[in-house]
């Protein structure tokens, strides 16, 4: 939970929008997305060495815990470029998480450019393609950047294939990085300067503004982050929301950097948050418009949709290590009745298309430690008496018995590649 108790007063002297560029991380679950995050903290000196810790944009204690985002943060980061300009850059963070699908069209229409990471040895994978396109949707450019180059899998060739013949993007220019490790973060924080385009909007237009996260607090009631499309927006000033048709007046404005920061206002382009004495969080909806009550827009940023109340639930191992061994994938989440006739079903499924070795393979799916279906793939068999003429029948019996010894010493050390079409079995299973 965020508490706006003691901020600091600061004057809002940015007026060229010029020097703002707005930006998200994309990235699959895993990638490197909050430590990217952290690096980038620690380099434009938003915190101290004192005040940094992994994950400072992941509040949560989930999210610190599983190593996934769930809430779309921001924050300001000051940075003076090679060429010796002074800018902004405002970091839209995103839920890590497929299902925020919503949640992420609304932070990503807040920029104007994207850093979509990809892992240097798991690669392209099924969330990176969904907020990519997404990202293209709302005409964002897009800087690739292949983390985790220091890892021994890495395999750097094989991701820039995958970035240009299953994303479609060019990726002679993608930056090499390793967030852990530090390596590659000022080139990324120049191709976020030189590659990314400012904002656009009109200083003299009504107030337009694009809210895109809000939470409670119990001391100002709900915040609300917002990205100024059009105009200003200044404390004591009456705003509209205009989704709800509700009216309130600004007591707070300021920006996150990681700390509340009070400002005098907030103009095009920019990114902070807003105090207006909202009781329910309710009436701040995400994708909704912000405007001047006196001298409303004539028309809401696009794309607002009312949110329908869902409940999601993902599975995680207790160690985060292990989540390759959970991946590998094939754990289901069903409810308790019908368990025993989906693990039947996926045995029998997996018994015709893992396809047969030298060795028994034995298929079981268990609920805890209680298994509840098992199916067997029978071994090919070697015909180790083709050659064997004549003899006394002893010496048959040692080739047998010796088949049968490795058989036992395969199946306790032998690997089984479970091909693609039993992964999507799962999917198919009624």
């Amino acid at each position: 939970m965020y508490h706006v108790r003691s901020e600091v007063r600061g004057s809002n002297v940015l007026s060229d929008k010029s020097l703002i560029r707005n930006f998200s991380i994309i990235a699959h679950i895993d990638h490197g997305k909050s430590t990217l995050a952290d690096r980038l903290l620690e380099r434009t000196g938003a915190l101290s060495a004192r005040e940094m810790a992994d994950q400072v944009l992941d509040a949560m204690d989930l999210e610190r815990e599983r190593g996934i985002t769930i809430k779309a943060h921001s924050v300001r980061l000051n940075y003076q470029s090679n060429d010796g300009r002074n800018l902004v850059l405002n970091l839209i963070d995103t839920p890590g998480h497929v299902d925020f699908s919503y949640e992420v069209s609304r932070s990503l229409s807040a920029c104007e450019g994207a850093l979509l990471v990809i892992d240097a040895s798991q690669g392209v994978e099924a969330q990176t393609l969904a907020n990519t396109y997404l990202a293209l949707d709302h005409h964002l450019e897009i800087v690739p950047i292949i983390n985790k180059i220091d890892l021994p899998s890495a395999d750097v060739a094989r991701i820039k294939d995958q970035i240009e013949n299953i994303i479609g993007l060019d990726a002679k220019d993608a930056i090499l990085a390793s967030a852990k490790e530090g390596i590659g973060t000022e080139e990324i924080l120049e191709a976020i300067v030189h590659r990314l385009p400012p904002p656009r909007g009109d200083y003299e237009k009504p107030l337009k503004a694009l809210i895109f996260d809000s939470w409670y607090d119990p001391y100002r009631g709900v915040i609300v982050l917002v990205r100024v499309i059009d105009g200003r927006l200044r404390k004591g000033m009456k705003i509209s929301l205009m989704a709800v048709g509700q009216s309130f007046t600004v007591e707070q404005v300021g920006v996150i950097t990681p700390k509340f920061v009070e400002v005098d206002e907030l103009s095009v382009g920019e990114v902070g948050f807003v105090a207006a004495g909202i009781k329910r969080v309710a009436d701040t909806q995400i994708g909704d418009t912000i405007t001047d009550h006196m001298r409303p827009t004539s028309e809401p940023f696009p794309g607002f949709q009312e949110i329908k109340p869902m409940v999601f639930a993902g599975l995680y191992p207790t160690d985060s290590a292990q989540y390759e061994n959970l991946r590998d994938a094939l754990s289901l989440v069903v409810h308790q009745d019908n368990a025993l006739a989906r693990g039947r079903a996926l045995v029998e499924k997996m018994r015709e298309l893992i396809p047969r070795q030298m060795f028994e393979v034995v298929i079981q799916a268990a609920l805890g430690s209680k298994i509840i279906a098992r199916e067997v793939v029978r071994p090919m068999r070697k015909n180790v008496l083709a050659k064997c003429y004549g003899g006394d029948i002893t010496r048959k019996r040692k080739l047998l018995e010796r088949q049968k010894q490795g058989k036992r010493r395969m199946k306790r050390l032998g690997k089984v590649e479970i091909p693609q079409e039993a992964f999507l079995a799962i999917l198919k299973l009624e």
